[in-house]
């Protein structure tokens, strides 16, 4: 099995007034080909920061300041955080997306669905649909009647600017005819072309009706709508990696069913892996094949999400699952409260809340342990300990 993520030592801080966001501390995990990875914790712990990392999208003010991220793309083994801003845009939406946890905020307003899923195709398919147009423009040459000359000019003038823009969109000739609005229309084959794939893309997301909601804009679609359009621009290029942070956070138990039920039919049919940023434990249980249990900024256990149900290792871990309400069993809350991550606990950042916490948790932060495929970061396991 070929690794297609790993990140390495990520280290993310944030300048603020209040002071340094130590967001990031170390966090090291990777993915498989394949594999569904889910990564769980509390709110702010840096589970949506990882993803964001990922994608060299980090905002203002934060700063990526040590780790590497290796991705499997097209180019070979390469480390995202050392490429150029030109290299990360053609990864970004092609080879690794992003679902967002509120379509709200990932739709634009002013566009309808059309327009925003066009707008992700022709930026990464731009030359597919280009060598769609130049064959239908060749096949209407053919049929064109000797006596219909002028309708043949015009073809071969298209046909001229399409292998233009194959050759070099920013030439001459393509820029004058996209500026003047009545030599525009040559663009119509080429929206045309766009269209019929954002159909058949809503199709494969299961939208009823996708002819008609390709002209809609957010506002007039439901929420579990907006998440589905959301998730067709995510899947628009059959990207490798499929970064979905908590999709189904704001929908109700229903639609959220049939969004997961829909994640894990795409994951099957394309092949693409997923990390699942989520906070529930019966998510995870759902669609992941390894979970990454996150704390405060780091990672302190990854394993087998069988595993991590059955024999969780790290006290977080075990307080995790013990506080998910079941019946017949008593509710168990996590003791204390989640640390200022501008001014974090020293050694392990859970020592304060800990039960098992000794004396050098609040000195020494653990390295992670490898117990036969269970990956821990507690003092508990350290070497010479079991």
């Amino acid at each position: 099995m070929r690794k297609i993520l790993e990140v390495q030592d990520l280290l993310l801080r944030f300048y603020t007034y209040e002071g340094v966001v130590k967001a990031l501390e170390g966090v090291n995990l990777h993915m498989i080909e394949g594999e569904s990875l889910g990564v769980v914790g509390e709110t702010g712990c840096g589970k949506t920061m990882t993803g964001l990392s990922i994608l060299s999208l980090t905002p203002s003010p934060g700063r990526i300041e040590g780790g590497r991220i290796f991705f499997q793309s097209d180019e070979g083994w390469v480390d995202i955080l050392s490429l150029d801003e030109e290299t990360v845009r053609r990864i970004r939406g092609r080879e690794i997306s992003m679902i967002f946890q509120e379509p709200n905020a990932a739709l634009n307003p002013l566009l309808t669905v059309e327009e925003q899923i066009s707008e992700v195709l022709i930026q990464h398919r731009r030359e597919e649909f280009i060598k769609k147009v130049l064959n239908a423009i060749e096949e209407d040459l053919q049929k064109t009647e000797r006596k219909a000359l002028s309708r043949a000019f015009i073809y071969k003038i298209e046909k001229k600017i399409y292998e233009n823009m194959l050759k070099n969109p920013k030439s001459l000739l393509v820029r004058v005819f996209s500026k003047t609005p009545i030599l525009r229309r040559y663009q119509n084959r080429l929206r045309k072309e766009v269209r019929r794939e954002v159909v058949r893309i809503l199709k494969e997301i299961k939208i009823p009706d996708p002819e008609r909601v390709v002209d809609m804009y957010p506002h007039e679609l439901s929420g579990g709508m907006q998440q589905r359009v959301v998730i067709a621009m995510a899947l628009a290029c059959n990207p490798k990696l499929l970064i979905s942070d908590e999709p189904t956070t704001n929908l109700d138990v229903t639609v959220e069913a049939q969004i997961l039920n829909l994640i894990k039919e795409l994951k099957s049919k394309f092949g693409s892996s997923i990390l699942y940023i989520t906070h529930d434990m019966g998510v995870v249980a759902e669609i992941c094949d390894r979970v990454a249990v996150m704390y405060a900024g780091s990672v302190c256990e990854i394993a087998d999400v069988f595993e991590i149900f059955r024999n969780p290792l790290h006290p977080y871990t075990k307080a995790l699952l013990e506080s998910i309400p079941r019946p017949g069993k008593k509710f168990k809350s996590i003791e204390g409260t989640v640390p200022n991550l501008v001014n974090p606990p020293p050694g392990c950042r859970f020592h304060p809340r800990c039960p098992k916490a000794m004396p050098i948790c609040a000195k020494v932060k653990p390295d992670m342990v490898n117990i036969d495929g269970h990956f821990v970061a507690c003092h508990l396991y350290r070497k010479g300990r079991k």
